[in-house]
């Protein structure tokens, strides 16, 4: 079964929207639960992405993508 990754929604409040300014791994790519995978850029503050889950990433949105707060952005299954 597949494990979304989500833009979090409790990080900030000012924006309802980021930008996924670089995905650390490539689609395709087997993960360990809690590795860095992605980065995203609030107007103020740049957040990290830590897998949710161990296995193969699969993504939905790619980098430069303008995402809204709770955004699934790809899977790991």
């Amino acid at each position: 079964m597949a494990t979304d990754i989500v833009i979090p929604s409790d990080l900030w409040e000012e924006d309802e929207e980021t930008v996924i300014t670089s995905w650390l791994v490539d689609d395709g790519s087997t993960v360990e639960e809690g590795a860095l995978i992605a980065e995203i850029m609030t107007a103020k503050v740049q957040y990290e992405i830590l897998a949710p889950a161990s296995g193969t990433v699969s993504i939905k949105e790619e980098a430069d993508a303008v995402v809204a707060k709770g955004a699934v952005i790809g899977s790991i299954e």
